[in-house]
């Protein structure tokens, strides 16, 4: 019969209960810097507990968003930074929510970590909640899982969950999207949080580079360039909601403008866009060129320096690009809506929707 040995216990399996509990003291007063009046409670409790205030709504919709961070990870796991991938996580949940029109209201995390190290904790929960001020929505609750043997030392991951609420009448995208509407194009902050598993092959497979290489075209690290936190448009965009005649509003994520353009396109419609009529980013230059990259899948895969764009009638345009520039917003009309079949057209290169 085979002998038990010396007792083991959860932290000689590498699970260290107290450290998950002074993680939680160490976030604790950065999600209450998050609370909005409809938040009940506190940390601590098995769910995160949000009475919505529907006053003024007469058929509200919840609209619920869910991503993660994704390769974006390694370039902070090779930096060793911890302060901006938080609002990546954010960044990626409220800005798919407000794509439909709707306000956010409220966030959770879900971290994962290999060992648990409070301070670790503390800075990437201090990103969420610093974003989540930002973009008026309240950081509830979540979870932080310490996975002893599944993640390397040092490495982690990081996804979020939103909720936001809209009007039903008022939800985005619209079905009268009509050729003469315009593309008003709102600037990124950078490459955001797509396209790093082809940044990472071009960069430090092909070019041989590291985070540390500074690039005169950048004027940075190269690691401080891609790390750059995905912007967060809620408190640029709904203020135009109320006082202007948005169609539609395109998050240009993961599919870059192909792929995301005609999410909101209905039949017998199309859209034209201008490449330059807008400042493309060093950044998007400096990796087609390293890469030998196509213009149809940088395009494709990536922002090129325009993170969000509104579609709005003509007539309304110029207001609505003169409204974000009282704000100190910078805004460009990249493009119009035309007839045809969901096709997206950049310069001289078109694409289908992929069906």
């Amino acid at each position: 019969m085979l002998k038990a040995g010396p007792s083991l216990s959860y932290r000689d399996a590498g699970v260290n209960v107290d450290a998950g509990n002074r993680s939680v003291e160490e976030i604790r007063e950065a999600v209450r810097s998050t609370r909005r009046p409809e938040v009940l409670g506190d940390l601590g409790g098995f769910g995160g507990l949000f009475a919505p205030n529907f006053a003024g709504y007469k058929e509200p919709v919840l609209v619920s968003g869910t991503d993660g961070v994704g390769t974006k990870l390694k370039i902070a796991f090779m930096t060793g930074r911890r302060d901006t991938i938080g609002q990546d996580a954010v960044a990626m949940c409220v800005n798919d929510v407000l794509a439909q029109g709707a306000e956010p209201l409220f966030f959770l995390d879900y971290l994962a970590v290999g060992k648990l190290e409070p301070l670790q904790v503390k800075e990437i929960v201090s990103g969420v909640a610093a974003a989540c001020r930002e973009s008026g929505c309240a950081l509830i609750g979540g979870e932080t899982a310490e996975m002893a043997g599944f993640y390397e030392t040092g490495e982690y991951d990081i996804a979020g969950f939103c909720v936001g609420a809209a009007e039903r009448a008022k939800l985005l995208p619209r079905s009268d999207i009509a050729p003469g509407d315009v593309l008003v194009g709102l600037p990124s902050s950078g490459l955001h949080s797509n396209g790093f598993s082809l940044v990472r092959k071009i960069c430090f497979e092909r070019m041989k580079l590291n985070v540390d290489s500074v690039i005169p075209e950048l004027g940075c690290a190269l690691g401080a360039e891609l790390l750059k936190p995905t912007r967060l448009y809620p408190k640029v965009v709904l203020p135009l909601l109320p006082e202007f005649d948005i169609k539609a509003i395109v998050h240009v994520t993961g599919g870059g403008f192909y792929d995301n353009i005609p999410r909101v396109l209905p039949a017998g419609t199309a859209a034209d866009v201008d490449p330059g009529a807008w400042p493309i980013p060093p950044i998007f230059g400096l990796l087609q060129r390293w890469g030998n990259v196509t213009d149809f899948e940088m395009f494709r895969t990536f922002n090129m320096g325009i993170g969000m764009i509104l579609v709005v009638p003509e007539t309304e345009a110029d207001g609505v690009i003169r409204s974000l520039a009282r704000r100190g917003e910078p805004a460009f009309r990249i493009g119009s809506i035309a007839a045809g079949d969901r096709r997206v057209t950049i310069g001289t290169a078109a694409a289908d929707v992929v069906k």
